[in-house]
């Protein structure tokens, strides 16, 4: 299958690249975030704080390996990587493309990480989250693409060079 899956830290520019990228090369766009959110009809942070973080990634897990889409840019949340169905999925059904930031980046966009429905454990840092998940990151990226040093434009211009017919 022809899709695009993007995967990155909170705040990399998934949905916002993801969204310019589908326009240029004629592709559907789905935030699997809004698929959760109108699935569970309450917000990422709702869910995290009824459910837990274990019952949030069950449910992204399952929205995830759901999707079904052809000629698609995907953005799932940054945790999706904790999601082994949904990664076995997606790496079946397109190519998944790392977004890489650096920290500084990140933590200077990103704001209040539990205001944004970010998944951190108790006591964990941003800069520990970031760590953690940057192997997870890199052991599924077909494709790495790193956005320091180039403006939005740049980047998503990259995305569209590398996946136009």
């Amino acid at each position: 299958m022809n899709n695009i899956i993007f995967i990155g830290m909170p705040a990399a520019g998934k949905s916002t690249i993801g969204v310019v990228a589908a326009k240029r090369l004629g592709y559907e766009f789905i935030d699997t975030d809004l698929l959760i959110q109108k699935k569970e009809k309450r917000l990422l942070k709702d869910i995290i704080d009824e459910k837990g973080i274990d019952g949030f990634l069950a449910i992204e897990d399952q929205v995830n390996s759901e999707v079904e889409a052809e000629n698609a840019v995907i953005a799932p949340g940054g945790s999706v990587v904790y999601c082994e169905n949904a990664m076995r999925h997606y790496k079946e059904v397109g190519t998944v493309v790392y977004l890489q930031t650096s920290y500084q980046t990140i933590s200077g966009r990103i704001g209040d990480p539990k205001k944004r429905g970010v998944v951190l454990q108790d006591g964990q840092t941003l800069a520990g989250l970031y760590e953690e998940r940057r192997a997870l990151f890199e052991k599924y990226a077909d494709v790495t693409i790193c956005e320091d040093g180039k403006t939005l434009e740049d980047t998503i211009e990259e995305v569209v060079e590398r996946f136009r017919r």
